[in-house]
């Protein structure tokens, strides 16, 4: 009933450039103050007032702005998405940080969202897009194209209010992100190396079946919806100084940071993205979208080879700075926040800790900084590499290749002689076929130890009982800090 309200408001307001036009369009500016006015006298109509002064604040708006503004999302629209998602999105926890802020001199809050029902913010976004739709554009079926995240959230909101929605996904995403999108009951069609081809096929898809698109960042209801999460950290944490957002198509940096330079103008927004695929920091410098070649990178939430016209738009007015990270500051990161926060992230959420760790945003000693965990949606097995390749960087895992005679009691010799240097055996493979000569073995060997300084004194006591090591891991130089 709103929807048809709100239609037969804009459609009366909009009708010619007529002096007719122009008094039927005051007559029911009148008549709805009336109504707002005397809300008691009018039972039936006064819920239906904040929607046709809505409708006629956005016509009004939308004739007399110039062609950028059009494209713009405002303040309005996003209070309007925080009302009309209401409590089908967890208001996430703004967590602080006290190991992270003594380890960054400044003090850190984590906004979590990562833990919202499908594990990320896209929940925000497409919910606002999908209850936007009228009745016949449900009807018609969903379509989007997403790396993982956004799949998620149109499938299970379609699903919870009983709608079909088609996914198409990069063929290389992440196995647990198309798991979990075919459990919400998303149709997915897997397709392309990269975002921008699934991007491709979708619309293809769309005409084909004239299916609704719901595209993860370049709609005005999308880019509403993410900024609900800025709306929330104003509430939980008003005193903030610096928010830090990673950076793919831009949907959610967009919208947290129209929101705050509206209400708090004094924050600096500060984006982040993978260094591989910059796509954002690129555009800005050169002043207009740019189209970069695909690339790998861990962080695949955020690997867009081009941003939106509508987000970078937004970009280039809210942002105050973009900065990039390498993927071993990523992989780090993912290592700190599962190790002291106990937080399991993505490498799009972790870039933001990549950033402020290795020291990519000036400016933050003594300020209170923000950082959004945008999603928690990592394959297992990449967590496993990395955290496998985080201890090997801090001296925690060992790995090396011991040669010595194959006779009996000599492995026994080897493991008491790591005993005794107090390392943990957590692998032995034991080899006399290739490359040794006759009456050899060459043993290879994984270790806990305890850092650097246990593992040198543990090579020197090996050495000293007539060990040949002739091939260990290289001393890596210096990792991102791992803290104590």
């Amino acid at each position: 009933m709103n929807r048809s309200v709100d239609d037969r408001v804009s459609d009366w307001c909009t009708t010619g450039r007529t002096g007719r036009a122009r008094a039927l369009r005051l007559g029911l500016a009148r008549f709805l103050r009336r109504l707002l006015l005397t809300p008691a006298a009018h039972p039936r109509f006064s819920a239906l007032v904040p929607v046709a002064f809505t409708a006629i604040r956005q016509v009004h708006r939308r004739q007399h702005a110039t062609p950028d503004e059009k494209l713009m999302v405002t303040l309005e629209q996003v209070y309007e998405a925080r009302e009309r998602i209401g409590n089908a999105i967890y208001k996430s926890p703004c967590a602080r940080s006290d190991f992270f802020s003594s380890l960054c001199g400044a003090t850190t809050f984590f906004k979590l969202d990562n833990l919202q029902m499908t594990g990320s913010f896209k929940e925000r976004g497409a919910l606002n897009k999908i209850l936007t739709l009228t009745s016949k554009e449900r009807e018609r079926g969903l379509i989007c194209a997403s790396a993982g995240n956004h799949a998620q959230a149109v499938a299970y909101h379609a699903q919870r209010l009983g709608l079909e929605a088609t996914i198409v996904m990069p063929e290389r995403t992440p196995l647990i992100k198309v798991a979990n999108t075919r459990s919400y009951g998303g149709h997915v069609v897997l397709h392309g190396d990269s975002f921008d081809d699934a991007l491709a096929r979708a619309f293809e898809l769309r005409e084909e079946h004239n299916f609704n698109f719901i595209h993860p960042f370049e709609d005005e209801m999308i880019i509403a919806g993410q900024g609900t999460m800025a709306l929330e950290l104003i509430d939980q944490q008003p005193n903030l100084d610096v928010i830090v957002s990673p950076i793919g198509g831009g949907g959610l940096i967009s919208g947290v940071a129209l929101v705050y330079k509206a209400l708090k103008p004094d924050v600096r927004i500060v984006g982040v993205e993978a260094e591989v695929l910059a796509s954002m920091s690129a555009s800005r410098s050169a002043g207009e979208r740019l189209h970069l070649d695909p690339a790998q990178t861990i962080a695949d939430g955020i690997a867009v080879k081009q941003p939106g016209a509508i987000t970078f738009d937004l970009v280039q007015r809210y942002v105050d700075d973009i900065v990039t990270v390498s993927e071993e500051e990523i992989a780090n990161a993912i290592m700190l926040l599962l190790e002291r926060e106990k937080t399991v992230v993505e490498g799009a959420a972790a870039a933001t800790l990549a950033a402020l760790a290795n020291s990519r945003i000036p400016d933050v000693s003594g300020k209170n900084v923000c950082m959004l965990l945008c999603g928690g949606n990592i394959d297992v097995n990449l967590i496993s590499r990395i955290i496998d390749q985080g201890l090997s960087k801090d001296g925690r895992m060992f790995r090396c290749i011991v040669s010595m005679q194959d006779r009996p009691g000599s492995l026994a010799a080897l493991l008491g002689t790591i005993a005794d240097a107090e390392a943990n055996v957590i692998e032995v493979h034991h080899q006399r076929t290739f490359n040794v000569g006759l009456g050899e073995v060459d043993i290879a060997l994984t270790l806990e130890t305890r850092g650097f300084d246990h593992v040198a004194s543990m090579v020197t006591l090996l050495e000293e009982r007539g060990f040949q090591m002739h091939q260990t891991e290289e001393r890596p130089g210096t990792a991102p800090v791992a803290g104590p």
